[in-house]
């Protein structure tokens, strides 16, 4: 299995830790959430990984890895960031954010899904959400599951906690079949068209996932209670979380 680590991000709500680094340089508990993510998944028998750069690249050199930077980054979202690398996403591919930290449990999770596309949804998010923000529900997003673990709905703003059944975490593992599907979906996508009220180039990527289930692809939920945290603000790294 190969891995495709989307890195290109500044992290402008980490300011000023992200003025002479990469968000995903930033450290969480001493160690940078990159060498966190690459350890997570060579722990977890990925050796292949990509890391797909964009600002501040020339700072950002991990050991072992192959890397490419997403030239336009500036300008585009996570889902032109992963396609600046289409021709990797072939084969059984993980798809990682960079902005996060988790242990090789939930890794290895991922990798025994037998869907063509999965993604890790936390079911115990709230617990999170509490020690990060005053207001749960101001950040969180919708997902809401159906039969076998099959996600309906994802990343769309909810109304209320009855509209969120757990949280995307920010990775997902392609099938060589569920990596062919994906490429198909995004060609045939209209680049003039708007996405959850985005441009094409700054497509987030539970509306490129929302685009697939709506068009009968299957997105399955590998479920998770905890174990992981997302970096998006100075006090996020003030959180204790076992990773």
């Amino acid at each position: 299995m190969k891995a495709i680590v989307l890195a290109a991000g500044q992290g402008a709500r980490l300011r000023p830790l992200t003025d002479d680094r990469p968000k995903c340089m930033v450290a969480y508990k001493g160690v940078p959430l990159i060498d966190r993510i690459l350890a997570s998944l060579r722990a977890s028998g990925i050796e292949d990984i990509v890391v797909v750069k964009g600002y501040m690249a020339d700072s950002l050199n991990p050991a072992g890895a192959r890397t490419f930077t997403n030239e336009r980054y500036a300008t585009g979202n996570m889902v032109a960031t992963l396609f600046s690398v289409e021709d990797e996403i072939v084969g059984d591919v993980l798809i990682s954010y960079s902005d996060i930290a988790y242990g090789p449990g939930i890794v290895q999770k991922l990798e025994a899904s037998d869907a063509d596309i999965s993604i890790v949804v936390d079911l115990a998010w709230r617990e999170l959400w509490q020690k990060r923000m005053s207001d749960p529900l101001a950040d969180a997003e919708t997902l809401k599951l159906g039969d076998g673990g099959r996600v309906r709905e994802v990343g769309k703003k909810p109304w209320s906690y009855a509209d969120i059944e757990g949280q995307y975490i920010g990775l997902i593992k392609l099938s060589a079949k569920g990596a062919a599907k994906l490429r198909a979906l995004y060609a045939r996508l209209d680049r003039k068209a708007t996405y959850d009220g985005q441009p094409f180039e700054k497509m987030y990527m539970t509306s490129l996932l929302q685009r697939a289930i709506d068009e009968g692809i299957e997105v399955r939920a590998v479920p998770i209670r905890g174990g992981w945290i997302e970096i998006d603000a100075p006090s996020d790294l003030e959180i204790d979380v076992a990773v």
